[in-house]
């Protein structure tokens, strides 16, 4: 479904895109598709684009690939993609036009939240390296709120900043949140009532609507969580709003998007895909009919594009064990269920040449003793398969994304 106002930015887009000879113009040449008119037209022929495509064109026109529309002495603004899902980061460069567009993603994520413009004081936990989402959201704020950026502090220093200059935002991934969370009282010296945080704003990573993560931040910093989530290669994707929690919406105005099967057919309302998205308003490096991996479930709520759940999980991510599909996110989900555990890490190997899984976990003091034999009963019970569960004594911590799923070594019997 094409709205009146997407159509006529696609047009416009497709326009921009074929006045060049850059990554996406070839690729549409290559379908027949030599004008605007046509691209519209023909919108379901276009060819998906990958992040294996981006990352050859990265490769072959380097440093920035040659998705770009405009002379490169235009661009002003740089980031770079994590690499973590192909070993290889990619960087992106932003007119201040496209920059701009993204800024303006980020307000829907504000107002989504029922932030006070004027009022609140917005606590940035981040290190403020290469990544687009930090920058992004810490100046789509400047306008509107007081802005205090945590980066290069300890969790000790940054609890100590937003009690000492009252943040009601605390801006972080899911997991540097519970991480910071976790620290509030005799760790830190910092108690829950010196804090005025209201709301936890989280990205990066899954886990804002993973219910066993969003409880357990709310309860740690007596705050409601607000999940967002998008990717350097597009932008800022999606916001929730407090009317409607657990929904994930898509930015419209900045993006027409899909949510596709295996065959690339758009699925129905309600059903499970893959998102796919075609940048409208970051046109000087845009994306057409993007594959982003990310595993969704669609509902239109109010004419609005919703993920039910946020992301429920990677496409590149999913492993098969004995038979069995399996997403990390929806591990987590299930250990997340549990109280008692501090963190956790999951381990792939393959014995005697079939993929088995190991859960490892941390155990906080408050583990009640069955907790190792309640939690591999709820696995059984959700995967149909026994994944063994080992305590070890500790796991690491992290502050940006963290990485849970391990591949060891193969063994045999």
């Amino acid at each position: 479904m094409c709205s009146e106002a997407a159509r006529t930015k696609l047009h416009a887009l497709f326009q921009r895109v074929l006045a060049t000879d850059n990554f996406n113009a070839r690729r549409l040449r290559a379908a027949g598709l030599d004008n605007a008119e046509s691209c519209l037209r023909g919108l379901a022929s276009i060819p998906f684009t990958t992040k294996a495509d981006l990352l050859a064109d990265h490769l072959t026109h380097r440093p920035f690939g040659s998705a770009l529309t405009e002379p490169q002495a235009r661009y002003t603004r740089f980031c770079q993609t994590s690499g973590t899902s192909t070993g290889q980061p990619m960087a992106w460069i932003d007119t201040p036009e496209s920059w701009e567009a993204m800024l303006e993603c980020w307000r829907f994520v504000y107002r989504g939240a029922d932030l006070r413009p004027g009022e609140d004081r917005l606590f940035f936990a981040f290190s403020f390296g290469p990544f687009l989402g930090f920058w992004t959201a810490f100046e789509a704020a400047a306008n509107d709120y007081l802005i205090i950026p945590g980066g290069g502090l300890s969790s000790q220093a940054r609890l100590e900043a937003m009690a000492r200059y009252q943040a009601t935002v605390l801006c972080c991934t899911p997991t540097y949140a519970l991480r910071l969370g976790e620290s509030i009282g005799a760790a830190s010296g910092v108690s829950l009532d010196q804090l005025v945080v209201r709301k936890v704003i989280v990205a990066g990573e899954p886990g804002g609507n993973v219910p066993g993560v969003r409880d357990r931040i709310e309860k740690l910093w007596n705050a409601r969580v607000f999940d967002h989530h998008g990717m350097t290669e597009v932008g800022p994707v999606s916001f929730e709003t407090s009317s409607a929690p657990g929904l994930l919406q898509v930015i419209e105005e900045a993006y027409f998007a899909e949510v596709i099967d295996a065959e690339g057919r758009e699925v129905a309302d309600g059903e499970c895909g893959e998102l796919v998205l075609t940048t409208l308003n970051r046109v000087a490096c845009p994306l057409i009919r993007y594959r982003t991996g990310d595993w969704v479930q669609k509902r239109r709520v109010n004419g609005r594009l919703g993920l039910e759940g946020g992301v429920l999980g990677r496409v590149d991510e999913m492993v098969v064990i004995r038979g069995v599909n399996i997403y990390p996110s929806a591990v987590e989900r299930v250990v997340r269920e549990f109280d008692g555990i501090a963190e956790f890490q999951i381990e792939q190997k393959k014995v005697d040449a079939m993929d088995e899984l190991d859960l490892l976990v941390e155990l906080a003091p408050s583990a009640p003793p069955d907790l190792v034999r309640q939690l591999e009963a709820r696995l059984r019970d959700t995967f149909s398969m026994r994944i063994p569960v080992r305590v070890v004594e500790s796991l690491p911590r992290f502050e940006f994304k963290a990485k849970r799923w391990a591949r060891v070594q193969s063994s045999g019997h």
